[in-house]
């Protein structure tokens, strides 16, 4: 590895525009604190200054962007940038093995096998199976994230993610990890079938039947919950239904009900005062069960039609509102593309979505092959969630045991799986950056290199590979002057270039 002043980190140059260029206004930022900065420069071995210095430049990144209007050029006429691209945005990052075999590939192939491999299933968590799904969320989350770490099908763990934050609940209300688990089982083995099959899925869904009360729901006393939801935030959007509407798609799918458990265990839940409660046992994954007891008898007026409804008739009646496709296609773009797509971009989308009948494959695929995907304007203008930036940080650096750090630095950067703010999930891009939310990310960077024992893997290849060898003048010029091979990763995985993808 050459030291600084010899050839090798003289060849790290800033890729930058021209001043002229530079358009976006900067956003003005205090910055982590001279206590933070100590904390992080002294388990790094870097300066105060440096960890300052890049905590602020982070915060800037907390608007909107363009490769045109930020102080880098898109690299992006460039095969292999596009193909490094299309990783970060679909596979939390990627090892040095991955990169090189879809580099050989290149980007067409790359993307049909992202899109056509099958999803391979995570180790089964044999204690979500306990009485009652009384486990700790941390075992959860771990179990999760050891399977990002290593699974050699990181799309479909990227696209559980999606669907975890869009068919939202958290295990708080849901009160049971057995059913938690379940619920991310289904999504990954859904996320690329078809709308039609996972909504069925979502509504029988045991998770999803007690978050959002469709289990208690009866056709004598709908719920509206549920019906509310599923138009609003899952389909349709606001202002393409009325209240009327979701009353009567309440009655239409009542009769729900959680699935029965294969037996009961008695459980002591306070040793000291010797108090046990008795806990539903599941030995297999279940549905909802259906109680026609429980369900409207009558006739339904909703989406504009007259006549009895179930289920299946509610879900069909929303496909056909062209509003459906729209707001799945908006939202894959802004998760993929570009965090605020034109309009024309997204009707494409939607139109070629809907012909499909709601096929995903079709879909991911046109979203991948779009020219606006490898626009030069959309380079680098979205921000990693911190779950992307820590499992994309711990394949940079080949380590596959952080899931515990990984777990215990996602609140404080704003994402805790399984627990999203709210049912509208989590919000997305610059709304993950703050001036708690960097010193969380910094503190990661630390935590992480903490870990590593014995030696790391090229500092170069970091740049070279991670950062597409694209890097800011201030980057650059830091990384030239940094002491050794850890304070130049904690410069690399800390930068505005790394929380970007």
């Amino acid at each position: 590895m050459p030291k600084p002043g010899e050839r090798g980190f003289n060849e790290l140059v800033s890729l930058a525009p021209t001043e002229e260029q530079v358009t976006s206004p900067r956003v003005r930022s205090r910055g982590i604190t001279r206590r933070q900065a100590l904390a992080a420069a002294a388990a790094t071995g870097v300066g105060v200054g440096v960890v300052r210095l890049l905590g602020g430049s982070m915060q800037e990144i907390a608007g909107p962007r363009t490769a045109s209007g930020s102080n880098w050029v898109s690299p992006l006429s460039s095969e292999s940038a596009r193909v490094m691209q299309l990783l970060r945005r679909t596979s939390f990052g990627y090892t040095p093995t991955q990169l090189e075999s879809s580099l050989l590939d290149g980007f067409s192939k790359t993307v049909d096998r992202l899109i056509e491999t099958k999803p391979a299933e995570p180790p089964a968590l044999a204690s979500a199976y306990t009485p009652g799904g009384r486990l700790p969320v941390a075992q959860l989350q771990q179990w999760w994230i050891d399977h990002m770490l290593t699974t050699p099908t990181p799309f479909a763990e990227r696209m559980t993610l999606f669907w975890h934050g869009h068919f939202t609940s958290d295990y708080r209300k849901v009160a049971d990890e057995t059913y938690t688990y379940w619920q991310n089982l289904t999504w990954r083995r859904m996320a690329m079938t078809d709308l039609r099959s996972m909504l069925m899925k979502v509504t029988t869904d045991p998770a999803m039947l007690r978050y959002l009360d469709l289990a208690t729901s009866t056709g004598q006393s709908p719920n509206e919950n549920y019906s509310r939801e599923l138009m609003e935030l899952f389909t349709m959007g606001a202002g393409n239904y009325t209240e009327d509407d979701v009353r009567e798609s309440a009655k239409a799918l009542a009769g729900w009900q959680e699935p029965q458990p294969d037996s009961y265990a008695t459980v002591v839940i306070d040793k000291a005062n010797n108090v046990t409660r008795r806990l539903p046992v599941y030995s297999t994954q279940k549905t909802g069960v259906f109680n026609s007891r429980r369900a409207y008898k009558g006739s339904v007026t909703y989406l504009g039609k007259t006549g009895p409804l179930d289920m299946q008739g509610v879900l069909d009646r929303i496909l056909a509102q062209t509003a459906t496709a729209q707001l799945i296609a908006n939202k894959v773009a802004i998760h993929f593309v570009t965090a605020r797509p034109s309009a024309s971009y997204v009707k494409s989308l939607a139109d070629t979505f809907r012909r499909s009948k709601y096929d995903m494959k079709t879909l991911m695929r046109a979203v991948f092959t779009s020219p606006e995907f490898s626009a030069d304007a959309g380079y680098r203008s979205l921000v990693k969630s911190p779950v992307e930036f820590m499992v994309h940080g711990a394949r940079a650096l080949g380590v596959s045991s952080l899931s515990k750090l990984i777990a215990g630095s996602g609140s404080g950067m704003g994402q805790s799986l399984f627990d999203p703010p709210d049912v509208n999930g989590w919000p997305n891009n610059e709304s993950w950056i703050s001036s708690n939310t960097v010193v969380e990310r910094v503190n990661f960077a630390t935590g992480a290199l903490a870990q590593v024992k014995g030696s790391l893997p090229s500092p170069l290849d970091a740049v070279h590979q991670q950062l597409d060898g694209v890097l800011s003048p201030q980057t650059a010029s830091l990384f030239n002057q940094a002491a050794d091979d850890r304070a130049r990763w904690f410069i690399a995985l800390a930068s505005p270039e790394f929380q970007l993808k």
